[in-house]
C-alpha cells in the first residue's frame, strides 16, 4: 500500500513512543466532540510532532494527541468538526490519515488484564517474604505458643492474599469444571487451597508445621508465569473490529438539489450521494455523474489509480482522488466490500484462534494425571499408616505441589519473552502467544508485492534523459495534480534542482491528467490516449509539448532487504510465492528483481484468502507478509502473518508480528529463531518431566514435606527460566 507521509529517515526515530492516550467516545472538555485518527505512515517522534503541529492549526480544533504505538490521533474539535474533513486535510499535507469510528473501537484502548496480573503478582511477592520472614522464627526453635502465635500471624496474612492474588486461577479452574473438563488451573488451584487448608488445620492443632510461605510461593511463581505469557501478547483487539472502524461512517447524500449528511446505516440501494476528490467512496455503488481517478490499494494493492467515469462500480474504501461524484448506491454499511472484508477476517480468526499451543496439548494429559497421583497417595498411605489421615493428608499435599505445572506454566511464556526479546532487537514486535510455534512450522512463504516487498512510493527512473526545459514544464503540470506519478515526478524534479516553468490556466482534468498554457501552446500530463501517445508497458505518466510526446518512466524501489530476505528464505528450504493485485506487468518485473519465481498477479482479497486457503488445505503451512486491507483476510488465515509498521491499523492488529523497522532482512533469523525457540520449548517440557520422575517418587514415599515440595517446585521453575535464556 502506497503511503504519503514523508519516510525520510530522522534522528528522532529511535525516541520512545508518545504516550498521549488514546480515548474512546467520550466527548471532550468543555462541549466538544473527540475524533479519533488512523495514521498508518507515521514512524518517528518527528512525525508525531509534525501531525500535532498540523491539526493543531485547523480550525475547530483544541488539542490533538498522537499515539505513535497505536499509529492513531486523538482530537479535541469543536461541536460539528467533522473528522473526514481532518482526514482530509491531514492526508493533503503530507500525513496519510483516515477517519476511525469510535464507537466501533470502544473499550478496545484499556490494557487492564495487564495491570490486574501485575497487582496481583506484587501482593503474594510482597506477603510471601513477609510469611518467609516470620518462618524464619519457626525454623529457628520457636515452640509452642510463639509458634503457634507466628503460624496464626502467617495465616492473617496469607489467607486474605491467596484470596485475592490466585483469583484468575480460580475463575479459570471453576470455569472449566462447569464444562466438565480439566485444565492446568484445576490441579494449581486445588495445589494452592489444599497447602493453605492443611495449614490452617495444623495451626488450628498446633501442628509443629504449617506452609502458608509454601502456598504463597507457588501462587507468586504461577502468576509470574501467567505475567509473561501476557506480556508476549498484544491488546485484545478483532482485526474485523478495526476494520469495521474503517468504514466511513456518514455520506452527503443528494435529494433533488438538496444535500445532507448522514448516517451511513440510514442509505437505501437506489440513494444518490456525492463523493468529493480526496474522500473514501462510503458505499458500493455506479458513477452517475463526474469523472476521476480512484486508488483502489487499500483493497486491491494495485499500485496506481484508475480511471473511473459515469457506468464504473466503485467500492466502499476506496479513495477519489481528483474529481467529484455522484454515486448510486449498490450497497451499504453491512452489505459494502468493505464489510465484507471484515467478515472474511473475523472467520479467518476464529479458525486461527482454534490453534492449540503445546502447552494446551500437555495440558490434557498432565492435569488428569497430578490428580490420579495425589489420590493414589492419599489413599496407599491411608492403607499403610492404618487411617492417619494428617500424614496421608500431608503426603497427597506435597505429591500435589511437587507436581504442580509450574514449570510447565514458565515452559512456553519463558522462551517466548526471551525469543521476543531478541526479535525485538532486530525490529520485529511478537503480538501472539501461539506466534513462535506457529512460525517454526512454517515451510511456505507468501509475499504481498506493494508496500511490502516494495516501498509502495512509484520513482522517476530516466529524469536525465530530458532537456532542462522540458523538465521545469513537467515540473510545473506535476506540483498541480493529485496523481501519485505526478507527486513522484514533482519530488524528482524539486530534488534535482530543477525550478518550475511558469504557466497559466493549470487545472486537473478527472482522470486524464493535468494541463496548462506555457508560452502561448497547450501542454498536458497524464495518460497515454489523453496525450495521443502509444501507452509503454512499463509504467510511465506522458507530457505533451506542441507536438513533442515525452514518457517518464517509474519503478517501484524494492523495500530494503527484500531480495536479501527472500534468498535466505529460501537458502533455509522455504517456498516462496508472490500474491499481488497489481497488473501482471508490474508483478513479473517486481519478482524478476526479487527473485521470486512463483507470482501471481491481479489477484482480489477475497482471491488471496482463498488462495492461502488452498495451500492450507494441501497440507502447507504458510507464513503471509503482507501490508495492505486487501492483505488482511490472508494475513488472519494463514498459518502465521507479519506485516511492516507502516501498514494500516487492521492489518497490524491481524498480523502475529509486527516489522518494526523499515528492512525485510531480518525475516530469515525470525523464521530459525522461531525453530530454536520450539526446541527450547520441547527441551523445557524435558526439564519438567526429568525433575517430576525424580520428585514425584520421592513425594509418593512421603520424604518431602509440602514446604519442601514448594522449594523443589521453585527449582524446577528457576532451571526452565534459565534455560529459556540461553535464547538469548
Amino acid at each position: 500500500m502506497s503511503t504519503s507521509a514523508p519516510t525520510s529517515a530522522c534522528p528522532a526515530c529511535s525516541a520512545a513512543p508518545a504516550a498521549g492516550a488514546v480515548a474512546g467516545k467520550d466527548g471532550a472538555p468543555n462541549g466538544g466532540e473527540q475524533l479519533l485518527l488512523s495514521l498508518p505512515a507515521i514512524h518517528c517522534a518527528a512525525c508525531i510532532a509534525g501531525v500535532e503541529r498540523s491539526l493543531s492549526a485547523m480550525p475547530g480544533v483544541r488539542r490533538a494527541r498522537v499515539n505513535l504505538t497505536l499509529k492513531r490521533a486523538t482530537v479535541d474539535a469543536d461541536p460539528g468538526v467533522a473528522a473526514g474533513t481532518l482526514a482530509e486535510e491531514l492526508t493533503r499535507q503530507g500525513w496519510e490519515a483516515h477517519e476511525l469510528d469510535a464507537a466501533t473501537l470502544a473499550g478496545t484502548q484499556v490494557d487492564r488484564t495487564g495491570r490486574d496480573l501485575l497487582m496481583r503478582l506484587g501482593v503474594a511477592g510482597f506477603a510471601m517474604m513477609n510469611v518467609m520472614l516470620l518462618s524464619v522464627a519457626v525454623w529457628s526453635g520457636a515452640a509452642d505458643a510463639t509458634r503457634d502465635l507466628f503460624h496464626w500471624i502467617s495465616a492473617t496474612i496469607a489467607i486474605p492474599v491467596i484470596a485475592f492474588s490466585a483469583q484468575p486461577f480460580f475463575r479459570n479452574a471453576w470455569g472449566a469444571l462447569k464444562a466438565a473438563r480439566l485444565n492446568m488451573d484445576v490441579p494449581i488451584s486445588l495445589a494452592i487451597l489444599l497447602a493453605a487448608g492443611m495449614s490452617v488445620y495444623e495451626t488450628a492443632q498446633s501442628g509443629a508445621h504449617a506452609y502458608f510461605d509454601a502456598a504463597l510461593s507457588l501462587t507468586f511463581f504461577l502468576l509470574a508465569g501467567r505475567f509473561l505469557d501476557y506480556r508476549t501478547r498484544s491488546a485484545a483487539r478483532s482485526a474485523a473490529q478495526e476494520l469495521s472502524a474503517l468504514e466511513v461512517p456518514r455520506a452527503l447524500r443528494v435529494s433533488g438539489a438538496a444535500e445532507a449528511m448522514v448516517p451511513v446505516a440510514e442509505l437505501a440501494v437506489g440513494d444518490v450521494v456525492r463523493v468529493l476528490p480526496g474522500a473514501r467512496v462510503p458505499v458500493d455503488g455506479v458513477i452517475e455523474t463526474g469523472e476521476t481517478e480512484i486508488d483502489r490499494s487499500l483493497l486491491t494493492g494495485e499500485s496506481l489509480p484508475v480511471g473511473a467515469a459515469p457506468g464504473a462500480e466503485v467500492n466502499a474504501g476506496e479513495v477519489n482522488l481528483t474529481g467529484a461524484l455522484t454515486v448510486r448506491v449498490t450497497a451499504a454499511g453491512e452489505d459494502s466490500t468493505l464489510h465484507r472484508l471484515a467478515d472474511l477476517v473475523a472467520v479467518a480468526e476464529t479458525t486461527r484462534n482454534r490453534y492449540t499451543s503445546l502447552a494446551d496439548r500437555a495440558a490434557r494429559i498432565y492435569a488428569p494425571a497430578v490428580h490420579l497421583l495425589a489420590l493414589f497417595a492419599f489413599l496407599g498411605w491411608m492403607w499403610i499408616s492404618g487411617g492417619d489421615v494428617r500424614l496421608a493428608l500431608n503426603i497427597a499435599v506435597a505429591t500435589l505441589i511437587i507436581t504442580c505445572p509450574c514449570a510447565l506454566g514458565l515452559a512456553v511464556p519463558a522462551v517466548t519473552t526471551a525469543a521476543s526479546g531478541r526479535l525485538f532487537k532486530r525490529g520485529l514486535l511478537i503480538k501472539s502467544a501461539t506466534a513462535l510455534e506457529r512460525l517454526a512450522e512454517v515451510d511456505t512463504v507468501v509475499f504481498d508485492k506493494t508496500g511490502t516487498l516494495t516501498t509502495g512510493t512509484p520513482e522517476v527512473e530516466n529524469l536525465g534523459d530530458f532537456a532542462r526545459r522540458d523538465l521545469e514544464v513537467a515540473a510545473a503540470l506535476a506540483e498541480g495534480s493529485a496523481h501519485p506519478l505526478a507527486q513522484a515526478l514533482a519530488a524528482a524534479a524539486k530534488d534535482g534542482g530543477v525550478k518550475p516553468a511558469s504557466v497559466s490556466e493549470l487545472r486537473e482534468v478527472p482522470g486524464h491528467g493535468v494541463q496548462a498554457t506555457w508560452q502561448g501552446q497547450l501542454v498536458r500530463l497524464g495518460r497515454a490516449s489523453w496525450v495521443g501517445a502509444e501507452a509503454a508497458e512499463q509504467t510511465a505518466t506522458y507530457l505533451q509539448i506542441g507536438g513533442r510526446v515525452l514518457t517518464f518512466r517509474f519503478t517501484d524501489s524494492l523495500r530494503d532487504g527484500a531480495a536479501e530476505a527472500v534468498s535466505a528464505l529460501q537458502a533455509q528450504g522455504y517456498d516462496v510465492r508472490l500474491l499481488s493485485g497489481d497488473a501482471p506487468a508490474a508483478v513479473v518485473e517486481l519478482a524478476a528483481r526479487a527473485g521470486i519465481g512463483t507470482w501471481e498477479a491481479g489477484v482480489l482479497p477475497q482471491d488471496k484468502a482463498a488462495r492461502i486457503e488452498a495451500l492450507m488445505a494441501e497440507g502447507r503451512r504458510v507464513l503471509m507478509v503482507g501490508d495492505g486491507l486487501n492483505d488482511t483476510a490472508a494475513l488472519a488465515a494463514a498459518h502465521a502473518s507479519i506485516s511492516p509498521a507502516s501498514a494500516l491499523e487492521a492489518t497490524r492488529v491481524v498480523s502475529d508480528i509486527v516489522l518494526l523497522g523499515g528492512s525485510l532482512a531480518p525475516l530469515g533469523d525470525t523464521l530459525a529463531t522461531a525453530r530454536r525457540a520450539t526446541r527450547r520449548i520441547k527441551e523445557n517440557f524435558g526439564i519438567a518431566a526429568a525433575y517430576n520422575a525424580v520428585a514425584i517418587p520421592v513425594a509418593l514415599m512421603g520424604f518431602a514435606t509440602p514446604l519442601a515440595a514448594a522449594l523443589a517446585m521453585s527449582g524446577s521453575s528457576i532451571c526452565v527460566s534459565l534455560n529459556a535464556m540461553r535464547l538469548r
